[in-house]
């Protein structure tokens, strides 16, 4: 472990937390690697937006039970629907708090039943130009569900929010997250 990631408790949960994670689908296993070692290289700057142009985030798919339904946001800058999420903030005390509290403020919904504090999977994505503080998000996705009929609330983390059957997603999502989506549910229906 670098020194960097000895400064940093979150940064040190984080790395404890890939390396308990043993992923189920594949290329996630060397996904993870790589994220290890960016932060072993990048250290805690790794979980700071202002710490480079490419850093760690954390999302939540927020299910319903059945896991037929997700929760998904409006994103503004990059004009798609997609799960909720962003960055992780120095108040924070682990990644996957910072997923969760960004499902409640970009969801409105305050009931969250935490799949796991361990993530579902690892997407690192490049950003279009309507970003400008960013290049490149390693994400890690946790999962949440909420009780059927639960009721989202757009706020001014979020341009709108809406229930969306897991099988027939929005034309706007970005590339790639249909296949994400169906990783992360793979994931959670295998014995």
């Amino acid at each position: 472990m670098t020194e960097a990631l000895k400064t940093s408790p979150r940064a040190m949960s984080i790395e404890r937390d890939l390396r308990s994670w043993r992923p189920r689908a594949d290329g996630q296993d060397s996904l993870r690697r790589e994220y290890l070692d960016f932060l072993r290289i990048r250290g805690a700057t790794a979980l700071d937006r202002e710490g480079g142009r490419d850093h760690l985030t954390a999302s939540c798919f927020v299910l319903t039970p059945d896991l037929a339904n997700i929760l998904l946001c409006f994103h503004k800058k990059g004009r798609f629907w997609v799960q909720l999420g962003g960055h992780i903030e120095p108040d924070d005390r682990s990644v996957s708090a910072a997923a969760f509290r960004e499902a409640v403020e970009e969801g409105g919904i305050l009931e969250l039943d935490p799949i796991s504090v361990l993530p579902l999977d690892v997407d690192r994505h490049d950003l279009g130009s309507g970003f400008r503080m960013c290049d490149t998000h390693w994400d890690i996705g946790f999962g949440a569900t909420v009780a059927h009929g639960a009721v989202p609330v757009t706020s001014h983390e979020s341009e709108a929010v809406q229930w969306w059957p897991v099988g027939s997603l929005p034309a706007e999502v970005p590339h790639g997250f249909g296949q994400r989506l169906g990783r992360i549910i793979g994931s959670l229906t295998r014995d």
